[in-house]
């Protein structure tokens, strides 16, 4: 859990700390009811009079926002993972329904427009795996990531979206029922343009690392 343990000083107020779900006056408030990633159990933590001994916070008083920053460093990249593993899915679905639907007697994959879709679905896939691993590896060998982790996560999370949209569209109305799983994919892609920072924060910080940068 994040505290604030003193306004006046903003972010640098900001503290973090370990929390046993057994501690006494914790509860779950309201389960949430999402649009996708339903499988994920999300609801309201509620506290009340909760008290937490000063061995569980974490780092140093007035580094909590630091920990939080370097935390999203990595766990981008594991989001980006996420991201490239919907869109991979989507796509499958509809490269599969592309080769087995005929259309004017021969199969939907045969039509240009619908493999030129295909074509362009697996570039940016494959491109989304490639930035989320250089990420990755620039954290898991004590590297700076931030730049690299948040171009992995802006570019998977609007190309799990396209991807999964463009994956309904081949499907056409099946696509659209609950029946088939691609609608599934295209709301568990949303999130990914959400949480761990949104795509237009991933923006904000890319943007702040090129300011010091001559080349990335």
């Amino acid at each position: 859990m994040w505290a604030t343990v003193d306004r006046e000083a903003g972010y640098q107020g900001i503290v973090g700390f370990v929390v046993d779900a057994a501690t006494p006056g914790i509860s779950q408030g309201q389960k949430l009811r999402k649009h996708g990633i339903r499988s994920s159990h999300t609801a309201e933590v509620v506290l009340s009079d909760v008290v937490v001994p000063v061995e569980n916070r974490i780092g140093d008083e007035g580094q909590g926002f630091y920990v939080i920053m370097q935390t999203l460093d990595h766990s981008r990249a594991g989001v980006a993972a996420g991201a490239v593993g919907v869109a991979r899915a989507a796509f499958e679905e509809a490269l599969r329904y592309a080769r087995e639907r005929k259309a004017f007697r021969k199969p939907l994959i045969a039509h240009q427009a619908i493999s030129f879709l295909l074509a362009d679905m697996a570039t940016r896939i494959l491109a989304g795996r490639q930035l989320y691993l250089y990420a990755a590896w620039k954290a898991s060998v004590g590297q700076p990531s931030s730049l690299e982790s948040s171009i992995a996560k802006v570019f998977t999370g609007d190309m799990a979206v396209q991807v999964a949209s463009d994956a309904m569209q081949i499907l056409g109305g099946y696509g659209y029922m609950r029946e088939f799983p691609v609608e599934r994919y295209l709301r568990d892609a949303r999130i990914m343009q959400i949480y761990e920072g949104t795509s237009q924060i991933q923006r904000v910080v890319i943007a702040g690392n090129l300011m010091g940068a001559d080349s990335i």
